[in-house]
């Protein structure tokens, strides 16, 4: 682990210590409005000691659950790190997305965290980039990353990349897939293509359907019967898989592994189900995550989204950047790119050339009643 990873760690062990795609991946109660915290405020920061930040987050409308439930973390986050070298204010991006930009950025901030979907982050960037300011956004859409816009959201793709090298180094060889008619899908079926090519592996049949029970079907008669592959990838959330796999079973796939995505991590129905027994998916670790849940449980007096520890993680990374960001001055976006990367609750991460981040995921197995991690996730790069 690089020397960013472990001060960032150490970071995270203050959490620990103390605890004794769409908006993608998971669902929670709307969390209590956020008690102003040392360091997080609303409207214009006048604190000319520390770095302006500016959370861009739904703190109204059908997403002001997940946004304040980000904004919560981020308060947590000021509190475990103890900094007194980062001033963060939250924005209203249900309000408009270039508007709440413009404010932050006339206002004096530095530093852009968030918007939470792909859509705001469009309204955002050119703003951002405009104005010199960097954002680092929580969307996992690849697609608006880059001049100047960093992603942290859990890519699909890297998801999938992960669980189909895990199932080739276990000796599965031939590959199907069912994937959703969209971006998503699309984006899923090609990380499926590319990762079974060059791990010298066959996809055997792949077919795409549109979420309705009817489509379910049809897309799983036009699988090949019987031993033709050794493991399908259904490509969408643990919902739709509850809903399919039964189906795949019926056709004869019985000996089938059935891999799965990120999004599976939080869905605990797949846990009950027989046709998911012994599937595989990747997904960021949990192990931080949940002591951050029960910390948040105890301050807010509610669950948090599981989307909450993007927002603690990103600052995390501020908070170490700060140590070299002078108050008042650009935000030193070129140590985003350090190879050795950071760490957080979600594990190790860092920026690529392209903006999006690459995360160092585990492999977990549905079990009767839980999920096991098989292969757990690299605690660095390198590694």
């Amino acid at each position: 682990m690089g020397r960013s990873g472990r001060i960032l760690f150490a970071a995270c062990t203050l959490l620990v210590a103390a605890c004794q795609s769409i908006v993608p991946k998971g669902t929670g109660p709307t969390p209590p409005p956020v008690t102003t915290q040392p360091g997080v405020e609303q409207g214009l920061p006048t604190d000319t000691l520390r770095n302006r930040v500016a959370l861009l987050v739904p703190m109204t409308g059908p997403n002001a659950g997940v946004g304040q439930s980000i904004a919560n973390a981020t308060t947590l986050a000021l509190l475990d790190s103890r900094t007194e070298k980062v001033r963060v204010t939250t924005y209203d991006t249900n309000l408009g997305a270039g508007a709440a930009a413009q404010k932050a950025i006339a206002e004096g901030n530095k530093l852009i965290l968030g918007p939470l979907i792909a859509s705001d982050v469009r309204a955002v960037s050119p703003i951002a980039q405009k104005a010199g300011v960097p954002v680092i956004s929580f969307s996992n859409d690849s697609s608006v990353a880059g001049n100047g816009t960093y992603l942290m959201g859990y890519s699909p793709t890297q998801s999938i990349e992960r669980v189909i090298t895990y199932a080739r180094g276990k000796g599965l060889t031939r590959f199907a897939a069912l994937v959703p008619r969209g971006v998503y899908g699309e984006r899923s079926g090609n990380a499926l293509l590319r990762t079974v090519e060059s791990a010298g592996g066959t996809v055997v049949s792949m077919q795409t359907f549109d979420r309705s029970a009817g489509s379910f079907a049809a897309a799983v008669q036009k699988l090949p019967q019987g031993d033709a592959y050794d493991a399908i990838l259904i490509a969408d959330s643990g919902r739709t898989a509850i809903q399919i796999a039964p189906l795949v079973r019926k056709r004869g796939a019985a000996g089938a592994r059935i891999l799965g995505t990120e999004l599976w991590n939080t869905e605990s129905a797949l846990a009950g189900n027989a046709a998911v027994n012994g599937a595989w998916f990747a997904s960021v670790s949990d192990t931080y995550y949940r002591q951050l849940a029960t910390k948040y449980r105890a301050r807010f007096g509610a669950a948090p989204f599981r989307l909450s520890s993007l927002g603690y993680d990103a600052v995390l990374l501020t908070v170490k950047m700060s140590q070299e960001w002078k108050p008042g001055t650009p935000f030193p976006a070129r140590r985003l790119s350090d190879a050795g990367g950071f760490t957080g609750i979600d594990g190790a991460f860092r920026f690529g050339a392209n903006g999006v981040a690459e995360r160092a995921l585990e492999v977990s197995q549905i079990n009767p009643g839980s999920f096991t991690v098989i292969d757990a996730a690299p605690r660095g790069f390198g590694q």
